[in-house]
């Protein structure tokens, strides 16, 4: 399949709920943002930005119900402590979190996730279904919705090996699939790691459709995000290849804010820095669309590739 050259992307930012997305979809679309850069506090992701992800988890505008109040959560790596990733979560709502405040002003990374949950009918509001999840050193959020999933849920969990099955803790599709890609990502035998990660989210994808086959709605949208601490893969997906939810993509050499104002700087310079979110952060014209039903692979150097997710994966419609 051929990549995606960056440049071609669309600018276009409408702020606006997408007319494909289903009424339940548009009730229940999460918000998540990655970084992957030279090391910054976790709060020139979570408050310093005029339409940072706080913001958006109480006005949001790319949906139709603004308000993400459910919970949320963040993951960070600190590879010269631990490969594996920091985690904060709270079911409280964002906004109004005291300890995220403190915690995201001197706390430093070069790879942070964070995610706001509107929790879906059914799957509980509780710590432990707030994204992101994270195991050994993955870390994985989600927004979108697995049709059918309470369905097929227990053939599901059947099909786990006995340590993604025990590292279960919450109710969500979006846990179940974290514990899928597991499973994939150690079968993988690719060597090279970036690579490897892809492919198991393909087919954790490929799960979904194989699962939702019956469902009445069989249509699934599942922007996943997954990230190992050096390398990054996220996919913007729709089951029946419309329209997915939507997601954003910004490329430059370091993300700045100065007194509340941020900017993702572009140029020449030593270092490299994107951003990957729902929603874009900040007024930059740097950010893109990305195209629907695509996966976006962040290197560890921090070069972008992008290609369309494999067509026999998508539901003929």
């Amino acid at each position: 399949m051929t990549a995606t050259p960056l440049t071609t992307l669309r600018p276009s930012i409408s702020y606006c709920s997408s007319p494909s997305l289903t009424t339940v979809e548009s009730q229940f679309m999460c918000r998540f943002v990655l970084y992957s850069g030279p090391p910054i506090t976790l709060d020139l992701l979570t408050t310093e930005p005029t339409h940072s992800i706080i913001h958006q988890s109480y006005q949001s505008r790319l949906r139709e119900v603004p308000l993400n109040g459910d919970g949320f959560g963040i993951a960070w790596y600190a590879p010269e402590i631990s490969p594996q990733p920091a985690q904060f979560r709270s079911i409280q709502p964002a906004w109004n979190n005291v300890n995220l405040k403190h915690v995201a002003r001197v706390s430093r990374s070069d790879m942070i996730l964070a995610h706001v949950r509107a929790a879906t009918e059914g799957l509980g509001i509780s710590e432990s279904n707030c994204h992101p999840f994270v195991a050994g050193p993955f870390s994985f959020m989600h927004n979108g919705a697995v049709a059918g999933f309470l369905g097929f849920k227990r053939s599901l969990r059947e099909s786990l090996s006995d340590e993604s099955y025990m590292g279960i803790h919450g109710t969500t599709d979006s846990e179940h699939l974290f514990a899928r890609f597991r499973d994939h990502i150690q079968r993988g035998r690719n060597p090279c790691e970036l690579a490897r990660m892809t492919e198991a989210l393909e087919a954790t994808i490929q799960d979904v459709i194989e699962y939702t086959k019956g469902a009445t709605i069989p249509r699934s949208t599942l922007n996943l995000a997954v990230c190992d601490g050096g390398h990054a893969v996220v996919s913007r997906c729709a089951t029946d290849g419309g329209e997915p939810p939507s997601l954003y993509v910004c490329q430059g050499t370091r993300f700045v804010c100065n007194d509340g104002v941020c900017r993702m700087e572009t140029g020449s310079g030593d270092g490299a820095a994107v951003l990957i979110a729902s929603e874009p952060l900040t007024d930059d014209e740097a950010w893109r669309e990305v195209p629907a039903n695509h996966l976006v692979m962040v290197a560890k150097d921090r070069s972008i590739t992008m290609r369309p997710i494999a067509a026999g994966l998508l539901l003929k419609t």
